[in-house]
Order: C-alpha cells, then structure tokens, then sequence
C-alpha cells in the first residue's frame, strides 16, 4: 500500500518534518489571535505583557510538572531574547499601528537565515531563499495600503522586536536535541520578573473582557502554542520554522474580520495568497529532502 507523501516508506512512521511543519503551523494560528485579544485589553503593555506570561507560565509547568532547566548559554539567551520580543511587541503595537509593528517584526526571517548560517551553520536552501524573497513580497504586498509613517518610537520597537525574535529562534534552535520548552517557559519567568514593578505601580483595571482576553493569551495564545512550536524547531532548521511562522500576521486580520467584519483588501488577498503559497511550498519541498534522506 502506498505510504502518505509525509511517511517513511522504510519503517512506516510518520516524517517527524511534516509533523513539525504542521506544529508550527498550529503555533501560528494561536500566535495570531494577540493583535485582537490585546486590542480588548485597556491596560498597560508592560502589565499586559507580565499579566500574559504569568498565565502562560503556570499553563506550562501544569503541562511539563519538572521542568529541568540546564541554564546553558542557549537556553538562557533564548529565554532573555524571547521575554524582550514579548514586551517589546506589545509596546510597539501601543505606540503605532499593528500594521507597522508585525510588517517591521518580520524582518526576522532574513536576520534568522543569516544568523542561522554563522551561529548554527545551517546554511539555507534554494527553496529557503525562494521562499524568502516571495515571503517578503507577499508582507509588503499585504500590508502596503495599512502602512503609516507616524509613531516612529514604535516602528524602532518593532525594529528591535524583529532583532531579538531572530536571535530566540536560532538559540531555541541550538537547544534542538535539549527541550525547548523549558527555555520557552523560563522566557516567562523572565518576562513576568521585569514586569512584576509596573505591575504594583499600575494596577490593572479588572474587568470580564480583560480577564478573559489575558487568560485567553496566556493559555492558549502562548501556553499552548508553545509545546507546538517547541515540537516543531527540534526537527526542522530555525528558517523554515520562521517562514512558516510568517502565516501569523496572515491570519491575524481573519480573526479581525470574522469577529468585527472589517473585510481584506483586494492587496490583503493577493499577498496573503502568495505567503501561503510559498511557505506551503517550501515546507513540502523540505518534508520530502527529508524523506529520500
């Protein structure tokens, strides 16, 4: 009988690349339901930011029960940069448009292919850099009718943000034969530690909608999301995780426009078409080097 294009036709089982591939592809979809749950949330980022990690940091440990934290170099510097991605993110989207602030993140792929090359010596792929360079059509494309040149303190965030979100992914990946998660969870603890004094300083206004939408971004949007990811960056290079990953700010305006009815631009449609495209390509060209591998 014929094997699935995402099996092993040696032993039967399932291709862990596909099966990484579709992790982070879940990761993905719950990464992009923040822009919407943070827009219900009328308090401080950096209270927001704290609140969220404490939330997800709690859903992890229900989840690992001993976590085992070797504090290397990696799993540090991927727990420091991630907890700053998270902060800086959630300012940036405060002090600018959410256009400016995902378009200007997703720099990353391209900082993650370059320092992916010199730190992991993972050297990309044709399919990688094709890819890449469809990718970054497809955001421009995306998101050219929503880009303004205001809130420029927030553009530099985001700037940054897409610096440190490249940086977690190759540290997170050189943690391939450890557990990732546990360096994930420890970004929490980083996260909620530096937030912990503008959490006394600014109280958050409690309230049904914020409480749900914080609970909602821990748990799920990063709690959960967190073990796919995890999964998924053990069996395929930190480039093709992060291209992948680049269906976030894709889907984040279809939950926009499912629970508000704020439609997709004619430009929306064409350049989220293209991302799709692309990184569904790029992920069944790499799931079958794997299997004849």
């Amino acid at each position: 009988m014929q094997q699935d294009s995402l099996s092993d036709n040696s032993t039967g089982q399932t291709n862990p690349v596909g099966r990484a591939n579709l992790a982070v592809v879940c990761a993905a979809f719950l990464w992009s339901t923040s822009g919407l749950c943070v827009k219900l949330v009328d308090w401080h980022p950096f209270v927001i930011a704290g609140s969220r990690s404490l939330v997800a940091g709690i859903t992890m440990l229900l989840f690992l029960r001993r976590p085992v934290f070797t504090f290397s170099f990696a799993q540090i510097a991927s727990a420091l940069t991630l907890s700053m991605t998270m902060i800086l993110y959630i300012c940036s989207t405060k002090l600018t448009t959410a256009a400016n602030s995902i378009l200007i993140q997703y720099c990353a792929p391209i900082l993650v292919a370059i320092l992916g090359w010199l730190i992991l010596k993972e050297k990309p792929r044709r399919e990688h850099w094709l890819a890449l360079a469809l990718i970054s059509t497809g955001i421009v494309i995306f998101f050219i009718d929503k880009i303004s040149a205001g809130g420029h303190l927030g553009n530099l965030l985001a700037l940054i943000s897409g610096f440190t979100l490249a940086l977690h992914w190759v540290f997170i990946r050189k943690q391939k034969d450890g557990s990732p998660a546990e360096s994930i969870m420890l970004s929490h603890v980083f996260a909620v530690l530096f937030t912990v004094p503008f959490i006394v300083m600014s109280p958050p206004e409690f309230s049904l909608k914020s409480v749900s939408a914080v609970m909602f971004l821990g748990v799920f949007q990063v709690g959960i999301a967190s073990f796919f990811f995890a999964y998924g960056i053990k069996h395929i290079p930190a480039l093709q995780a992060m291209l992948i990953a680049t269906l976030e700010p894709i889907l984040n305006p279809v939950w926009v426009f499912l629970l508000i009815g704020e439609r997709p631009s004619g430009n929306a449609i064409i350049g989220g078409c293209l991302i799709i495209l692309s990184v569904t390509f790029c992920s069944i060209v790499s799931a079958r080097r794997e299997k004849r591998a």
